[in-house]
């Protein structure tokens, strides 16, 4: 049974319209609660009694603090994610609105988390309660996951779910911004601290020292020259990798001495093929190369995120969050766009993140198959005004409740293919 030919796209349609201003109320609600990662317990109880609300089957505060809910029991899973952290406020000058106030206006939610990506959580509420009112009961397990922590360590909440907690779906959706369009991969990332030594020497008489101030200033142009050099990937899809100096410091014994230490922090972007062994290895290579040290001499590591969240976990991981990409031939990337044809009879576009989110680990890490669809843009993240479309949410909330039909859709086909070619060798 094609769900094109259905009453299943209309109602899931008539429903996310019928919806679409309690989807936008429930962001604005959100949007209220300030949730900065690792203080995220008042969204997540909130979180947590509107999947009750609403019917969820099961609804449940995993050990790191990440609400997780369910419906239905198919034996296969796909999980929806939105993380409910977000990053401060920054300058409250450059806000023209309360970044706390959830103000509905203009067909837009405006707030800190509008679009990054409280948008996606209210999409998601949305999609469940249709599932649940059309008494779904299909193929797939779904579960929709509001998880903690991703602004500062993206993807460790998807860690702690998959190695700790044993949930382990079949395919995964996050509901990062992605101004509704299938997104398919995004480079990874990781952090990385280099430190130079010098000689201190009084500031009186600097030709006695070896200044490590100047080790890290010829370092740091180094590094800017080794991001003119990265290349893209092989079909340049995800583009080149990029490393960034994000901080420098220095110091010695004294405000009169010459410094005998300094640190730089750096941000790399890893594209296809890239890991962290290429990446400590390039930033070794040209750290010597400009300071005439040996390679050896140079020390990069990785550090690790130790921050307890709100339920007081004993969690970390280091700062490495690798690259993923799924082939747009992919059945979750294809089922996905025939959702989207359903649905609006018209082909979405088929495109990638630049910045991060948790499938480092689903997908990058676990190998899960995993895509992105999500309301609001890319560009509003970390922006001050930041704001989503009330239109998107009615869109996401859509195509959350149909992608699970369309699955199920897709493996009934290929088996009765398969049953097909049986018989043509019988």
């Amino acid at each position: 049974m094609s769900t094109t030919n259905t009453s299943t796209t209309k109602q899931i349609l008539e429903k996310a319209a019928a919806y679409r201003a309690e989807t936008a109320r429930i962001l604005s609600e959100l949007v209220q609660i300030k949730s900065y990662s690792g203080e995220e317990k008042d969204v997540c109880l909130r979180l947590e009694q509107m999947c009750r609300d609403y019917g969820f089957d099961e609804v449940r505060i995993d050990g790191l603090g990440s609400v997780v809910a369910r419906i239905g029991s198919g034996p296969k899973s796909i999980a929806f994610d939105a993380h409910v952290d977000t990053v401060e406020v920054g300058n409250p000058s450059q806000w023209e609105k309360d970044p706390f106030s959830g103000e509905i206006a203009d067909g837009l939610v405006h707030g800190r988390g509008a679009a990054d990506q409280k948008g996606g959580a209210a999409a998601m509420l949305t999609a469940g309660r249709i599932l649940r009112e059309l008494g779904y009961d299909g193929e797939y397990t779904v579960y929709f996951t509001f998880t903690v922590m991703e602004e500062d360590c993206d993807g460790m909440c998807w860690k702690y779910l998959i190695e700790e907690e044993n949930l382990r779906p079949d395919f995964i959706v996050s509901t990062e911004p992605s101004s509704c369009r299938i997104h398919r991969g995004q480079r990874g990332r990781m952090e990385m601290v280099a430190r130079l030594q010098g000689v201190s020497a009084h500031g009186s008489a600097p030709e006695r020292g070896v200044n490590a101030a100047y080790k890290a200033s010829r370092a740091a142009l180094a590094l800017e020259k080794l991001n003119e050099d990265l290349e893209p990937d092989e079909d340049n899809f995800l583009g080149k990798g990029t490393i960034v100096v994000s901080q420098v410091d220095a110091r010695g014994p004294s405000q009169c001495a010459v410094p005998d230490q300094a640190m730089l922090y750096l941000d790399r972007r890893l594209t296809w093929g890239e890991d962290r062994e290429l990446a400590i290895a390039q930033v070794k290579r040209y750290v010597a190369e400009a300071t005439g040290e040996d390679e050896s001499a140079v020390s990069v590591t990785m550090p690790t995120y130790e921050k307890r969240g709100w339920k007081n976990a004993d969690y970390g991981q280091e700062l490495y969050f690798p690259t993923w990409k799924v082939p747009e031939e992919h059945e979750l990337v294809q089922a996905g766009a025939r959702a989207y044809r359903a649905l609006w009879s018209a082909e979405p576009v088929i495109d990638k993140w630049t910045f991060s989110t948790n499938l480092v680990s689903t997908t990058g890490l676990h190998r899960i198959p995993g895509i992105g669809f999500g309301p609001g843009d890319e560009n509003q993240a970390h922006a001050p005004n930041e704001v989503t479309r009330v239109a998107d949410l009615e869109i996401c909330s859509a195509f959350y409740a149909m992608l699970p039909y369309v699955l199920a859709e897709a493996g009934a086909d290929d088996a009765a293919d398969a049953g097909s070619s049986e018989a043509g060798r019988s």
